[in-house]
């Protein structure tokens, strides 16, 4: 099942695709959020609560919100792709493959939905993209092994960890860089763990206006979903409706040479199979 928030009417909801249309089920259940409805024993009966509807708005006229507007936590892995790590070497960062995941906290309010803009901030010219799968946790946890990992997971989306790079280097924690207002689509959906049984092999590609920039599959992450979920509850209490976004691949625009920054114009594209296209443009920072 696929299911998203929006807006209905300047609405706040969410709701599930059926066919071309959404079921507004923000409207018709006890549930106000996504994250609400993913936490309670109903999330497991989605199936036949969503038989019982008919589409209420085509999903051509939705306006998206982020998959889940406001998480506790959206945690991000640093470098989890080897070729991505090997470029960042290659560029001259001193990094090494670390035993444990290098991990950060995204805050919520930096995130956008799916066709709204990301934002170019009046600070920097250093915009850059990070397509990633998105794990979205179902179930509570503390301590969470590896073996059980995978049942706390409630779905996967997609996530574009756009970065402020200059910023991003003002000091060893990354974190500054990559929390600015509008720089973390997230959408467009989310698809549920019946549907996408196995996000171990899911195809990766990043496009700028139309070009392939990032080309890749998870295959490729140096620690695993199942890793990323036991190290982070060893850290936190992962709640349902929490983020983990699972690293990007090598592509990046920092790396190249010349480098290649996103400017107002621009469209950016993540596409994961099974998933979908998550899709932006690239706006400058409003005058104040």
């Amino acid at each position: 099942m696929r299911l998203l928030s929006f807006l209905n009417h300047g609405r706040e909801t969410w709701g599930a695709i059926v066919g071309d249309g959404v079921v507004d089920l923000g409207a018709k259940l006890s549930h106000a959020t996504l994250q609400d409805f993913i936490a309670s024993p109903d999330f497991e009966k989605r199936d036949s609560i969503v038989a019982g509807h008919t589409p209420d708005l085509k999903l051509a006229d939705v306006t998206y919100l982020p998959v889940i507007p406001r998480p506790e936590k959206i945690v991000c892995a640093v470098r989890n792709y080897l070729d991505h790590h090997q470029e960042a070497v290659a560029f001259g960062m001193q990094r090494e493959i670390t035993a444990f995941p290098p991990i950060f906290l995204r805050v919520w309010r930096s995130q956008v939905g799916h066709d709204a803009p990301v934002i170019r901030p009046k600070v920097s010219t250093h915009l850059d993209w990070e397509g990633e799968l998105a794990v979205i946790i179902g179930k509570p946890g503390r301590h969470i092994s590896e073996a059980d990992a995978m049942g706390h997971v409630a779905g996967y989306s997609i996530y574009n960890d756009v970065s402020v790079r200059d910023y991003q280097r003002h000091a060893q924690q990354i974190a500054a860089g990559k929390n600015f207002v509008g720089t973390g689509p997230f959408g467009p959906w989310m698809v549920t763990t019946d549907e996408l049984p196995d996000p171990t092999r899911l195809k990766l590609e990043t496009r700028v206006n139309g070009v392939s920039v990032q080309k890749s599959d998870t295959s490729f992450l140096i620690f695993s979903i199942p890793r990323l979920i036991n190290y982070a509850s060893e850290i936190f209490d992962l709640m349902p409706g929490d983020v983990i976004a699972t690293g990007t691949p090598a592509g990046v625009g920092f790396t190249r040479k010349p480098p290649m920054f996103l400017v107002p114009g621009d469209v950016v594209e993540v596409e994961v199979e099974k998933i979908g296209v998550l899709r932006n443009p690239v706006v400058d920072e409003a005058a104040q």
